[in-house]
Formats: C-alpha cells, structure tokens, sequence
C-alpha cells in the first residue's frame, strides 16, 4: 500500500527552504531559518545534497559558492567541512539532516527535497537515499519525501516503503539544469507516478494549469506546488493546489 500524504502538509503553509531572510541574518535551508518556521507554526521544506563521505546535508546548490562564498561542489568535501563552512549572512555552517530532525522534533510538518545525484534524472542514485532513510529512522513527525528524479523516488519506495513520497515536477521550460531536451520532454509529462508510488506532487506554481496536473487531482492526488512568493500568486495558485510552498512574504495561516 501506498503510504499517503499527511493530512498535515494540506493544514499550513510550507516555507520554502524554511522561513529564510538574510536581512535577519536567516539564510535558506539554515538552522535560524528552520527556527524561524517552527515558531511561526509553518511547514518547512528543506533540499538534501551528498557529502564525499554520503552524508546528507540541508543545503540546495550542488556548488557551495553561492552560499557560502566557498566554490566547489559540496559533494567534494566531507559532512565536517561542509558543517564548518559559514553561510553567507548567517552565523553557523550547513546543517545535517540529523541536525534538523532534531531541531524540528516532529513539531511541524518536513517536507523534505532529495536532489538529483545522477546529474541527468537517471539511474545512479542511492547513497543520499539510503542516509536520509537511516537519519529518520526513528523520527516521529510528520515527514514526507520528494525529488525531481522519479528514479529516487523508486529508490525511495524500496528502502523505506512506509514513508510517504511524492514528486518534485515542473514545465521543464527552458530545460531544467541543462538537462537535455529528450528528458524534459518525457518528464514534462510526470510518466512515473504511478511507477514509483507516488502518492503527491509538487508541482511549479505558474504551470498548474497543465491537463497532467488536473488528470491527478480529479484522480485524489495531493497537488503541493513551489514557489509563490506574494499573496496575489497564492490566491491563484490555490485555485488548483492543496497546499502552497512559499518565501518572500509571510502566508496566511487558515482560519
């Protein structure tokens, strides 16, 4: 059976990358910004890249230049380098999943983003997978797993069957990290969701009116989607998504 989306995840909104603002010193996917949504009571979703020793970071790029000021890829250096490089307009270095886990203790939702380590959404995944499943054994909360690459998500599915997974999606226009074009044009379509036991999407907010997107929600998929960033894209993004992944502004909590 297909563990299905915690009801959780459609009751409050999502901070994208947690609820990130460098003017107060809370860049994304930082401890201060994870706090920062914990108290304002939103969910979070955070990104998970691969360390040389395959251990699974909160931090979005695959290089470490933008936020940290330090170039390199981050899966060329180790979990202790990558915990000791500051972040750029913040005051500590990049955290472990098991840091945040233990941060968010189960107290809002965590939505949690594999990013693709094949490099063009294919087969060669495993290692982040298999450390994101060992650090959350155990965890009680509600926590749900997604990636673009449909292959992660089925590897996914293998390691830790029970926990709810879903996939990351888009118009894949232009191509998405230079992926090619024959890709794009496949996944455009999300052909793996049922393949990979999908039980959501994530879906890019200006390209909710794709008949695939309706085709799921008719069908009872939770449809989350990325990024709004005002309370006007909200409103219409909500026309079709269950829930919104935000940052830029603070979303109205439900009545």
């Amino acid at each position: 059976m297909i563990p299905p989306l915690p009801n959780a995840f459609l009751q409050v909104p999502i901070a994208h990358r947690a609820l990130h603002d460098i003017s107060d010193n809370r860049p994304e996917n930082s401890r201060a910004a994870i706090q920062a949504a914990i108290d304002a009571g939103y969910g979070i979703e955070i990104d998970l890249q691969l360390t040389s020793d395959d251990r699974a970071m909160v931090f979005h790029d695959y290089d470490m230049a933008r936020l940290t000021g330090q170039p390199g890829p981050i899966r060329q250096v180790s979990a202790a380098a990558a915990s000791g490089a500051t972040l750029l307009y913040g005051d500590d270095g990049i955290p472990t999943l098991d840091d945040v886990l233990e941060m968010v203790a189960g107290r809002v939702p965590l939505l949690i983003e594999l990013k693709d380590q094949d490099g063009a959404m294919g087969a060669n995944v495993g290692a982040l997978e298999r450390d994101t499943v060992r650090a959350l054994l155990g965890y009680d909360g509600p926590v749900a797993l997604m990636s673009f690459n449909p292959n992660s998500v089925a590897e996914l599915a293998r390691l830790a069957p029970h926990l709810p997974r879903g996939i990351t999606t888009c118009a894949y226009e232009p191509s998405v990290e230079l992926l090619p074009q024959d890709i794009c044009d496949n996944l455009r379509g999300i052909p793996d969701f049922y393949r990979v036991g999908a039980s959501f999407i994530s879906h890019e907010a200006a390209d909710l009116s794709r008949p695939r997107v309706a085709e799921l929600k008719a069908r009872g998929v939770p449809i989350l989607c990325w990024t709004v960033r005002s309370p006007e894209q909200e409103a219409e993004a909500r026309k079709v998504a269950d829930n919104v992944t935000f940052e830029g502004y603070l979303a109205a909590h439900s009545a």
